[in-house]
Protein backbone atom coordinates (compact mmCIF):
# COMPACT_ATOMS: atom_id res chain seq x y z
CA UNK A 1 0.00 0.00 0.00
CA UNK A 2 1.25 3.49 -0.90
CA UNK A 3 0.05 6.44 1.15
CA UNK A 4 0.55 9.91 -0.31
CA UNK A 5 -0.24 13.44 0.79
CA UNK A 6 1.27 16.72 1.99
CA UNK A 7 0.34 16.43 5.69
CA UNK A 8 2.95 14.31 7.56
CA UNK A 9 0.87 14.20 10.75
CA UNK A 10 -2.21 12.88 9.00
CA UNK A 11 -0.15 10.34 7.04
CA UNK A 12 1.30 9.06 10.34
CA UNK A 13 -2.23 8.87 11.77
CA UNK A 14 -3.49 6.84 8.80
CA UNK A 15 -0.54 4.44 8.97
CA UNK A 16 -1.07 3.91 12.69
CA UNK A 17 -4.76 3.10 12.19
CA UNK A 18 -3.96 0.65 9.38
CA UNK A 19 -1.31 -1.05 11.53
CA UNK A 20 -3.96 -1.57 14.22
CA UNK A 21 -6.05 -3.63 11.80
CA UNK A 22 -3.49 -5.29 9.51
CA UNK A 23 0.03 -6.65 9.62
CA UNK A 24 2.01 -3.94 7.83
CA UNK A 25 5.67 -2.91 7.50
CA UNK A 26 6.52 0.76 7.04
CA UNK A 27 9.17 0.95 4.30
CA UNK A 28 9.51 4.72 4.55
CA UNK A 29 9.27 7.19 1.65
CA UNK A 30 8.63 5.68 -1.78
CA UNK A 31 11.86 5.12 -3.71
CA UNK A 32 11.28 2.09 -5.93
CA UNK A 33 8.08 0.43 -7.07
CA UNK A 34 7.57 -2.11 -9.90
CA UNK A 35 10.67 -0.98 -11.76
CA UNK A 36 9.92 2.73 -11.32
CA UNK A 37 12.41 4.82 -9.35
CA UNK A 38 11.16 7.84 -7.40
CA UNK A 39 13.41 10.65 -6.21
CA UNK A 40 12.11 13.63 -4.25
CA UNK A 41 13.60 16.97 -3.22
CA UNK A 42 12.23 20.25 -1.96
CA UNK A 43 11.82 21.34 -5.62
CA UNK A 44 9.63 18.39 -6.54
CA UNK A 45 10.00 14.73 -7.42
CA UNK A 46 11.10 12.78 -10.46
CA UNK A 47 10.31 9.29 -11.70
CA UNK A 48 12.51 7.20 -13.96
CA UNK A 49 13.26 3.61 -14.93
CA UNK A 50 17.05 3.65 -15.16
CA UNK A 51 17.51 0.24 -13.57
CA UNK A 52 14.74 -1.18 -15.74
CA UNK A 53 16.54 0.11 -18.86
CA UNK A 54 19.83 -1.40 -17.67
CA UNK A 55 18.11 -4.75 -17.21
CA UNK A 56 16.38 -4.44 -20.60
CA UNK A 57 19.66 -3.72 -22.38
CA UNK A 58 21.25 -6.70 -20.63
CA UNK A 59 18.43 -8.98 -21.82
CA UNK A 60 18.71 -7.59 -25.36
CA UNK A 61 22.44 -8.46 -25.40
CA UNK A 62 23.40 -5.85 -27.99
CA UNK A 63 26.69 -6.70 -29.60
CA UNK A 64 28.06 -3.15 -29.59
CA UNK A 65 28.10 0.03 -27.48
CA UNK A 66 26.67 2.40 -30.09
CA UNK A 67 24.08 5.06 -29.28
CA UNK A 68 21.79 7.08 -31.56
CA UNK A 69 20.29 10.55 -31.24
CA UNK A 70 16.66 9.80 -32.10
CA UNK A 71 14.28 7.02 -31.00
CA UNK A 72 13.41 6.28 -34.63
CA UNK A 73 14.78 7.17 -38.02
CA UNK A 74 13.12 10.27 -39.51
CA UNK A 75 10.36 9.55 -42.07
CA UNK A 76 10.72 5.79 -41.58
CA UNK A 77 7.82 3.78 -43.03
CA UNK A 78 7.17 0.16 -42.12
CA UNK A 79 5.17 -2.55 -43.87
CA UNK A 80 4.38 -6.09 -42.67
CA UNK A 81 6.23 -7.46 -45.71
CA UNK A 82 9.50 -5.55 -45.18
CA UNK A 83 12.45 -7.90 -44.62
CA UNK A 84 12.43 -11.61 -43.86
CA UNK A 85 10.22 -13.16 -41.15
CA UNK A 86 12.04 -13.87 -37.90
CA UNK A 87 12.49 -17.63 -37.29
CA UNK A 88 11.51 -17.13 -33.66
CA UNK A 89 9.55 -13.93 -32.84
CA UNK A 90 9.66 -14.55 -29.07
CA UNK A 91 12.60 -12.20 -28.46
CA UNK A 92 11.00 -9.40 -30.47
CA UNK A 93 7.71 -9.74 -28.60
CA UNK A 94 9.45 -9.79 -25.24
CA UNK A 95 11.47 -6.63 -25.96
CA UNK A 96 8.52 -4.72 -27.40
CA UNK A 97 6.42 -5.67 -24.37
CA UNK A 98 9.16 -4.31 -22.12
CA UNK A 99 9.22 -1.07 -24.11
CA UNK A 100 5.47 -0.70 -23.67
CA UNK A 101 5.97 -0.70 -19.89
CA UNK A 102 8.99 1.59 -20.17
CA UNK A 103 6.85 4.17 -21.98
CA UNK A 104 5.15 4.79 -18.60
CA UNK A 105 8.00 7.19 -17.79
CA UNK A 106 9.47 7.76 -21.27
CA UNK A 107 6.98 9.59 -23.50
CA UNK A 108 9.79 10.16 -26.02
CA UNK A 109 9.52 6.52 -27.15
CA UNK A 110 5.72 6.49 -27.36
CA UNK A 111 5.68 6.80 -31.16
CA UNK A 112 8.21 4.08 -32.04
CA UNK A 113 6.67 1.72 -29.48
CA UNK A 114 3.27 2.26 -31.09
CA UNK A 115 4.72 1.48 -34.53
CA UNK A 116 6.75 -1.57 -33.50
CA UNK A 117 3.83 -3.02 -31.53
CA UNK A 118 1.85 -3.40 -34.75
CA UNK A 119 4.18 -6.17 -35.94
CA UNK A 120 4.39 -8.43 -32.86
CA UNK A 121 2.30 -11.12 -34.58
CA UNK A 122 4.75 -11.54 -37.47
CA UNK A 123 7.92 -9.44 -37.02
CA UNK A 124 10.63 -9.34 -39.65
CA UNK A 125 14.35 -8.60 -39.72
CA UNK A 126 13.62 -4.98 -40.67
CA UNK A 127 11.30 -4.49 -37.70
CA UNK A 128 13.89 -6.05 -35.39
CA UNK A 129 16.62 -3.69 -36.66
CA UNK A 130 14.45 -0.69 -35.82
CA UNK A 131 13.71 -2.20 -32.41
CA UNK A 132 17.48 -2.29 -31.78
CA UNK A 133 17.60 1.37 -32.86
CA UNK A 134 15.20 2.24 -30.02
CA UNK A 135 17.36 0.32 -27.55
CA UNK A 136 20.50 2.18 -28.67
CA UNK A 137 18.63 5.45 -28.18
CA UNK A 138 17.70 4.40 -24.64
CA UNK A 139 21.32 3.51 -23.91
CA UNK A 140 22.33 7.10 -24.71
CA UNK A 141 19.44 8.70 -22.80
CA UNK A 142 19.23 6.37 -19.80
CA UNK A 143 19.25 9.21 -17.23
CA UNK A 144 16.19 11.00 -18.61
CA UNK A 145 13.20 11.18 -16.31
CA UNK A 146 9.87 12.89 -15.70
CA UNK A 147 10.05 15.79 -13.23
CA UNK A 148 7.03 17.09 -11.32
CA UNK A 149 7.83 20.47 -9.70
CA UNK A 150 6.31 21.21 -6.31
CA UNK A 151 5.55 24.79 -7.36
CA UNK A 152 3.61 23.81 -10.48
CA UNK A 153 0.33 25.60 -11.21
CA UNK A 154 -2.99 23.82 -11.73
CA UNK A 155 -3.50 25.09 -15.27
CA UNK A 156 -4.18 22.37 -17.84
CA UNK A 157 -2.52 22.60 -21.24
CA UNK A 158 -2.94 20.10 -24.05
CA UNK A 159 -0.96 19.78 -27.27
CA UNK A 160 -1.86 17.53 -30.19
CA UNK A 161 -0.67 16.73 -33.68
CA UNK A 162 -1.47 14.27 -36.45
CA UNK A 163 0.01 12.84 -39.62
CA UNK A 164 -1.80 12.56 -42.95
CA UNK A 165 -2.36 9.03 -44.26
CA UNK A 166 1.08 8.07 -42.99
CA UNK A 167 0.62 4.30 -42.71
CA UNK A 168 1.91 2.82 -46.00
CA UNK A 169 -0.30 -0.27 -45.62
CA UNK A 170 -3.80 0.98 -44.77
CA UNK A 171 -3.30 4.78 -45.25
CA UNK A 172 -4.57 5.56 -41.75
CA UNK A 173 -3.28 8.67 -40.00
CA UNK A 174 -1.68 8.85 -36.57
CA UNK A 175 -2.77 11.16 -33.79
CA UNK A 176 -0.72 12.12 -30.74
CA UNK A 177 -1.32 14.31 -27.71
CA UNK A 178 0.26 15.29 -24.43
CA UNK A 179 -1.34 16.99 -21.42
CA UNK A 180 0.46 19.21 -18.91
CA UNK A 181 -0.78 20.19 -15.47
CA UNK A 182 1.25 23.34 -14.97
CA UNK A 183 4.81 22.27 -15.72
CA UNK A 184 4.12 18.56 -15.18
CA UNK A 185 3.48 16.13 -18.02
CA UNK A 186 0.60 13.96 -16.80
CA UNK A 187 -0.77 12.18 -19.90
CA UNK A 188 0.32 11.33 -23.42
CA UNK A 189 -0.64 8.92 -26.20
CA UNK A 190 0.02 7.99 -29.82
CA UNK A 191 -2.82 6.25 -31.64
CA UNK A 192 -3.78 5.27 -35.17
CA UNK A 193 -6.96 6.99 -36.34
CA UNK A 194 -9.99 4.84 -37.13
CA UNK A 195 -11.11 6.63 -40.31
CA UNK A 196 -9.08 6.86 -43.51
CA UNK A 197 -8.61 10.43 -44.82
CA UNK A 198 -10.06 10.92 -48.28
CA UNK A 199 -8.86 13.54 -50.72
CA UNK A 200 -11.14 15.11 -53.32
CA UNK A 201 -10.95 12.78 -56.33
CA UNK A 202 -12.16 13.40 -59.87
CA UNK A 203 -13.75 10.29 -61.37
CA UNK A 204 -13.56 9.37 -65.02
CA UNK A 205 -17.23 10.17 -65.47
CA UNK A 206 -16.64 13.76 -64.43
CA UNK A 207 -18.11 13.51 -60.92
CA UNK A 208 -16.31 14.60 -57.76
CA UNK A 209 -15.91 12.37 -54.73
CA UNK A 210 -15.11 13.82 -51.27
Amino acid sequence: MIITGDDPKYIAFVKARICDQFLMTDLGPLRYFLGIEVSSTSDGFSISQKKYIHDLLARAALGDERTVETPMEINAKFRPTDGDPLPDPTRYRHLVGSLVYLAVTRPDISYPVHILSQFVSAPTTVHYCHLLHVLRYLRGTITRCLFFPSSSSLQLQCYSDATWASDPTDRHSLSAYCVFLGGSLVAWKTKKQVAVPVRVLRLSCGLWLC
